[in-house]
C-alpha cells in the first residue's frame, strides 16, 4: 500500500514512512533518558541502585525532619515579631490613611501565610517521625516473622534428623 505525498509528488511506502516513525520517537526517547540519566562526570544528589531505584537512608529522613521542625520553631518565634507593632500602626493609619488599610491587609496576609508555612512544616515534620516508627514497626514484625520461621526450621531439621 502506497501513500503519495501531496507535497513532492512522490510515493512513499508505509514501510519507509514506518521506519522513519520508529526512528524518530527512538530519538525522541534517547533524548529523554539523556536528560534523566545522571551523566558520568557524577555530580547531583542522585543514589541509584543497581536496578537505577532511588535509595533513602533513615539518616538522611531524620535530617529532613529535623530540619523542618527546626524552621517550624523559628517560624513561630520571629516570623510573629512584627505582627503587633504592624497591627498598630494600621489602627492607628487607618482612621487618617490610606496606607492604614494597606498595612493592615499586609499584616493579615502575612499572617495568613506565615501559619500556612508553618502548618507545612509541622506536617513534614510529623509525618517523617511517623515513617520512622512505623518503619522500625515494620522491621520488628518481620523480624519476629524471620525468628519464628528460623525456630519451625530448627524443628523440622531436628525431627528429619531423628529419623
Amino acid at each position: 500500500m502506497a501513500n503519495s505525498s501531496s507535497h513532492g509528488g512522490g510515493c512513499v511506502s508505509f514501510d519507509d514512512e514506518w521506519n522513519q516513525l520508529v526512528a524518530a520517537a527512538a530519538e525522541r526517547k534517547s533524548t529523554q533518558m539523556r536528560l534523566n540519566k545522571l551523566d558520568d562526570g557524577g555530580g547531583g544528589g542522585y543514589a541509584p541502585t543497581s536496578q537505577g531505584e532511588l535509595t533513602v537512608r533513615q539518616k538522611d529522613l531524620a535530617e529532613v525532619g529535623d530540619a523542618a521542625l527546626d524552621l517550624y520553631e523559628r517560624l513561630r518565634k520571629d516570623g510573629d515579631h512584627a505582627r503587633e507593632s504592624s497591627g498598630s500602626a494600621a489602627r492607628n493609619l487607618k482612621g487618617d490613611f490610606e496606607i492604614g488599610g494597606a498595612l493592615d491587609h499586609v499584616t493579615t496576609r502575612w499572617q495568613q501565610q506565615l501559619r500556612t508555612l508553618t502548618d507545612a512544616c509541622a506536617h513534614i515534620s510529623n509525618h517523617l517521625e511517623y515513617t520512622d516508627r512505623a518503619h522500625a514497626g515494620n522491621e520488628q514484625h518481620i523480624s519476629g516473622l524471620f525468628n519464628s520461621l528460623s525456630t519451625l526450621d530448627q524443628g523440622f531439621d531436628e525431627r528429619t534428623r531423628r529419623r
